[in-house]
């Protein structure tokens, strides 16, 4: 069994920290829009199933009808989803690729990339705080998940520590996650992509308006 998750925030609690740039409505909107750029790269993978969790009810419905597996998320963190997702996949030679939601310029092809990597633990660092962006296990529980500021580091070494193998995915489509002001103006000055290959967030910015409200070229 190998199945590729995204946990998702309720949209009423997504992207906090663009709250003094963006209003409530316009963050829901942009993690909707991100999250179908993962959507799309996650779609692409051969032999993968595709599950998104969260107890939102609209981001559920975003996943049934991209042809993903709706879990319904009872508790309220990220490391509750990721447990209850190990609760789901048993099996010594299972596959838990934990993949989070808010990575604009993730392509098919760095995914496939990182999920076609064979040691027991392969993670993807965050560029902007040594977070995890992915975490792949084989089995599920073979080290704890940590997700967060200084994330990735803690797996590393908790692979070694339990003497499983270890291999880091560095690619800036899975280092940039979108948290902050100032990558917002990173997305907007991105040059646009190609037909089918997401673009979504991109648009969602330009639709608000935000080269002129960041004051950047878009």
């Amino acid at each position: 069994m190998r199945v590729l998750a995204v946990p998702v925030k309720s949209l009423d609690r997504a992207k906090r920290r663009l709250a003094g740039v963006l209003a409530q409505p316009e963050r829901a909107a942009l993690t909707v829009a991100m999250l179908e750029d993962v959507l799309d790269a996650c779609l692409a993978q051969a032999r993968w199933e595709l599950w998104v969790i969260s107890r939102d009810e609209e981001v559920l419905g975003v996943a049934r009808a991209r042809g993903a597996r709706p879990v319904a998320e009872p508790g309220g963190s990220l490391l509750q989803a990721v447990h209850q997702l190990e609760s789901m996949v048993p099996g010594r030679t299972s596959r838990l690729a934990v993949l989070l939601a808010d990575l604009p310029f993730l392509t098919a092809g760095a995914l496939a990339g990182a999920l076609a990597r064979q040691a027991a633990v392969v993670a993807a660092p965050a560029g902007s705080d040594g977070g995890t962006n992915l975490l792949v296990r084989t089995p599920p529980t073979s080290i704890d998940a940590r997700f967060g500021r200084s994330s990735y580091p803690k797996h590393r070494a908790a692979a070694y520590r339990e003497g499983v193998t270890f291999q880091e995915v560095r690619s800036p489509e899975l280092a940039f996650d979108l948290d902050r002001p100032q990558d917002l103006v990173k997305v907007v000055a991105a040059p646009p992509l190609p037909p089918g290959s997401g673009g979504r967030t991109r648009s969602v910015c330009l639709e608000m308006g935000l080269p002129e409200r960041l004051r950047v070229g878009a």
